[in-house]
Parts: C-alpha cells; structure tokens; sequence
C-alpha cells in the first residue's frame, strides 16, 4: 500500500499550487483522506481531511477559505488546491489516510497510511 504525493515546489507569496496523492495497492474509497503538513522545528499539523463519500469536509482555520481538497474514488487520488499562499504555508505536506470515527479527523495518530511527503515552500 503507497500513498505518493507530488506537485510541491516553490511559489511566491499570493500564488497557488495544487498537490496530488495517488494510493495504490487497495481502494481507499472508504477511507477518510487528509493533508498534513510539518514546517521545520515545529510538529505535524492538520490541513485538510474529507470522508469518503465527500460529505464532511474539514479545514484547519489557518487555511479556511484559501485551501481546498477534493478527492475522485474512481481514481484513488486526493488533492489539496492551495490558493493565497502564505510564506507561513512553507512546510511538507503530506497525504494519509484512515478509518475512524466522527470528529476525529485532526488527529495525525488516526491515520494508518501516509505518503512520503511534498515540499512546499513560499517566498515572501
């Protein structure tokens, strides 16, 4: 089971990028997916989760109305549409995924699958 994430890089401040995670290896339509991002000394956060029918959707609210995740079951892919971008945003992010209850999506513990991670990198 992979989880690879791509399309990091570096943009300026006020730009936008869109990041990719392909899952091979089983069907994550099931599954709840989610970016995570971890910026140099400071520990993983959440960004962005959705459920696996698209019904509840989950931002943290340092990316609420800048960001947006989507996710195509037929294709086992999640993305994360990054826009306004911040040099705060500079980090890894990382794709997971996992099978849990309600209200815990914010969690990183939770998710059992993670991708390898995609530099994103903002300049001021």
């Amino acid at each position: 089971v992979q989880l690879q994430a791509s399309g990091g890089g570096l943009v300026r401040a006020g730009g936008s990028l869109t990041l990719s995670c392909a899952a091979t290896g089983r069907t994550f339509s099931a599954y709840v997916l989610a970016w995570f991002r971890q910026a140099p000394g400071k520990e993983r956060e959440f960004v962005s989760a959705m459920t696996f029918n698209g019904g509840h959707i989950y931002y943290a609210e340092s990316v609420k109305g800048r960001f947006a995740i989507s996710r195509d079951n037929a294709k086992n892919t999640v993305s994360l549409q990054m826009n306004s971008l911040k040099p705060e945003d500079t980090a890894v992010y990382f794709c997971a995924a996992g099978q849990f209850g309600p209200g815990r999506h914010s969690n990183s513990g939770n998710y059992h699958y993670w991708g390898q991670g995609t530099q994103v990198t903002v300049s001021s």
